[in-house]
């Protein structure tokens, strides 16, 4: 079997990219508590995907495979979301009562956030059509193993309890567990580098 190319996407790739990962996150219970309507879901998420994980575009951090199968969306050290297109869609887009119990869990991620330089996954995804097949964890270990040789930290929030056991098993470790209201609950992780591992 051919392994799968894993490349560094552009803003060129833009549309196939934020294509792949509003695909994969359709099932997200953050998300979809947003927009729990498929059809603002499908308006709007792939905007909302942009402002948080779309910057990844333009560091080439942004890791495709095979294509657009599936795409990890990291931010090197020192940068981060689009937080004013971020708010401003939410805004426009999602009640008062969602915006502030979002904000109060924005407010709880940033404590757990490293203070020292680290790598940031704002947005990971495959498309379901060709999830479970290992290309998650391909895509993890590209961005670890290059981590590791740099001795840096890796840092996420997972939006969905179900992957939990994915990321600790790519050496993630679970920090606490964020609840707000009926937002359901996000997860900040932080994996060490293995500087022995990389390979």
């Amino acid at each position: 079997m051919i392994s799968p190319t894993i490349t560094a996407a552009t803003r060129a790739q833009q549309d196939p990219v934020i294509g792949v990962i509003t695909l994969a996150f359709s099932t997200d219970p953050v998300v979809r508590w947003l927009y729990a309507d498929p059809g603002q879901y499908l308006a709007y998420g792939p905007a909302l995907m942009d402002a948080y994980g779309g910057g990844a575009l333009d560091h080439g951090s942004a890791h495709c495979i095979d294509g657009y199968l599936g795409a990890a969306l990291w931010f090197p050290p020192a940068a981060h979301p689009d937080y004013d297109a971020f708010d401003a869609l939410l805004e426009r887009t999602v009640s008062k009562a969602q915006q502030s119990l979002l904000n109060e869990a924005f407010e709880q991620m940033g404590r757990y956030h490293p203070t020292e330089p680290h790598w940031y996954l704002p947005l990971i995804g495959i498309d379901p059509s060709r999830q479970n097949q290992g290309l998650g964890s391909l895509l993890m270990q590209h961005a670890h193993d290059i981590f590791d040789r740099n001795n840096a930290l890796a840092y996420l929030e997972s939006s969905n309890e179900r992957n939990i056991p994915f990321y600790q098993r790519h050496g993630y470790e679970l920090l606490g567990t964020i609840r707000v209201g009926n937002c359901p609950p996000i997860s900040p992780m932080l994996r060490k580098p293995r500087p022995n591992s990389a390979h």
